[in-house]
């Protein structure tokens, strides 16, 4: 049961960190142009480093699915060539 919790971890994760990061960058710069003068410049910088930020999010958790694949697919070979060996006869 707990196992399913943290499968479930993951994506719950990144779309909560995607969202932040883009409402972040956005808040930010549009604090930053009414307190400097500076509207929309900072604005658009801010949502810019909001979605480089969820890019590198979204990046991380490709890279951490992609080695979790390769993980159970070298497990399964390991198990299907333990089978196949001990079907062998001597």
């Amino acid at each position: 049961m707990q196992q399913d919790w943290k499968a479930l971890s993951g994506p719950g994760t990144l779309g909560l960190e995607v969202a932040l990061s883009v409402i972040v960058g956005l808040l930010g710069g549009t604090w930053l142009d009414e307190k400097f003068g500076t509207k929309p410049w900072l604005t658009w910088i801010g949502l810019a480093y909001g979605l480089a930020a969820a890019g590198r999010a979204i990046y991380r958790a490709l890279r951490t699915a992609n080695r979790e694949a390769e993980r159970l697919e070298r497990e399964e070979r390991e198990a299907r060539k333990k089978f196949d060996d001990a079907k062998r006869p001597p």
